[in-house]
């Protein structure tokens, strides 16, 4: 037996060797698990007629109308009944709404819910294994789709998209990439100076990639788009829960960031960036980032800049509520904190007034019962929209941003929108949510049905 491997790995090499080894043990092959296809939608196509439409765009429910889900995609979207295929599974929604699948813009599935103190010391498959139990429970807030802005969530994706465990459709940026004392290093003091070859523990578990100068920030771009990467991001300024780094500090120099948006340019899609200053806005939008992260402390000129340029504003509606990751008071996250808080109101003032591109996200980070609240994070922007326009924004807006990943996409159709040929991420709910948006607050009684890719994931239909 030892001779036949042996043998086997010399003529076709290492890779080839395990694959055989791994079919042996009746496990799916390497090849077919790199390229496996997302779970397979219902055999049968499935009609949801009766419904009030919300189509991710309008700023009014159409009702009387029907949809037809064949596989993985929307077939058909008409009012009155619409002929059905034969053997469909018919589901009177009896005048609820059929809307799409929301989209959370700015998450880290990886870091949501265990605590830093957990993250930064647990072993990396616990970490995981809780990450797991987040994406399962996102998937029934009616979150069929997230951005992913920074953590090792490749495996996760994978394990998703093979049906392995169920989530949401995950665009992942790999590690977040950021210079030495920026808001992504996380070292200890003792730690330095850094020891050439010696990562931290962050690098290692794929959270974080230190980069300095434009060669390093280059190739750490390049190692992100290797693994998957369908977007980079990049820590351009000071953050609340780093060590070191006050919030008015800008990181990274031109060079740097136009080294990350080249390589990322190189493979078809772009750059984000934390930041919240004006000066490291500027510096970003110069260099060639397409979205900025945060940005509360932004002021009429770099938001005219953002509208002229048609950079996207990627914004949450950060208040000093019951929503407040705890930072204790005096300490130095807690003063960032505030200082962050203050200037929600006019970023979000700012964003109407010069009709820049606005996005959605949680960016919900070391809290369990914060990231149970993601709904209720989403309806806190009718404190600057209408509930038409927020449903919107969580909607087609989100998927308008996710689509500047361009070839490197995951997934093949539209998002966000309920139409002909669109990808069937789907929900019914209880109720009409542009006349009161709080339902979505309360996904385990007023989601009734969750459908992502065209299998129901959730049907609580009586």
């Amino acid at each position: 037996m030892t001779a036949r491997v042996s043998a086997e790995l010399s003529r076709r090499g290492f890779m080839a060797g395990m694959t055989a080894s791994i079919a042996s043990l009746g496990l799916p092959d390497l090849a077919r698990a790199q390229s496996a296809p997302a779970p397979v939608a219902s055999q049968k196509a499935i009609v949801f007629k009766n419904v009030r439409l919300f189509d991710g765009r309008a700023s009014a429910l159409r009702a009387g109308m029907s949809v037809v889900v064949e596989g993985e995609k929307i077939r058909d979207v008409a009012s009155g009944d619409t002929g059905a295929p034969e053997g469909a599974q018919i589901i009177d929604c009896a005048n609820r709404t059929l809307m799409p699948g929301l989209i959370d813009a700015h998450a880290h599935i990886m870091m949501t819910a265990l605590p830093i103190q957990v993250l930064m010391t647990a072993d990396v498959g616990f970490i995981h294994l809780a990450a797991s139990a987040q994406a399962e429970a996102m998937l029934m807030r009616g979150f069929t789709t997230i951005r992913d802005l920074g953590g090792p969530a490749f495996a996760l994706k994978k394990a998703i998209d093979m049906g392995m465990i169920s989530g949401p459709r995950i665009f992942p940026s790999g590690a977040f990439i950021s210079q030495t004392a920026g808001h992504g290093d996380f070292r200890f003091t003792y730690e330095t100076p850094r020891v050439a070859g010696r990562l931290s523990r962050s690098e290692e578990v794929g959270a974080a990639a230190i980069a300095d100068g434009p060669d390093e920030v280059r190739r750490a771009t390049r190692e992100q788009l290797m693994r998957g990467a369908t977007q980079i991001k990049l820590m351009a300024g000071g953050g609340v829960s780093s060590f070191y780094d006050p919030l008015d500090v800008t990181q990274y120099r031109p060079a740097e960031l136009v080294a990350a948006v080249e390589a990322a340019e190189d493979w078809g899609t772009y750059v984000a960036t934390h930041v919240y200053t004006p000066t490291g806005m500027k510096r970003c939008i110069e260099a060639g980032v397409k979205s900025i992260e945060h940005g509360q402390l932004a002021d009429e000129a770099t938001a005219r800049l953002m509208a002229d340029k048609g950079i996207w504003w990627s914004l949450q509606p950060f208040l000093d509520d019951q929503d407040s990751t705890p930072f204790p008071a005096g300490s130095a996250s807690r003063v960032k904190q505030l200082q962050m808080y203050a200037g929600t109101d006019t970023a979000y003032r700012l964003a109407k007034q010069y009709g820049v591109k606005t996005a959605w996200g949680s960016d919900t980070l070391f809290d369990a019962k914060l990231a149970s609240r993601q709904g209720a994070q989403l309806t806190k922007l009718t404190r600057w929209y209408s509930s038409a326009e927020t449903l919107k924004m969580a909607t087609s807006d989100n998927a308008d941003l996710l689509a500047l990943s361009g070839p490197r996409a995951p997934y093949d159709g539209k998002l966000g929108v309920i139409e002909k040929g669109a990808l069937a991420d789907l929900l019914v709910v209880d109720g009409d949510p542009i006349a009161n948006i709080a339902v979505i607050e309360e996904p385990a009684r007023n989601l009734r049905i969750i459908v992502k890719n065209g299998r129901i994931y959730k049907n609580i239909l009586s």
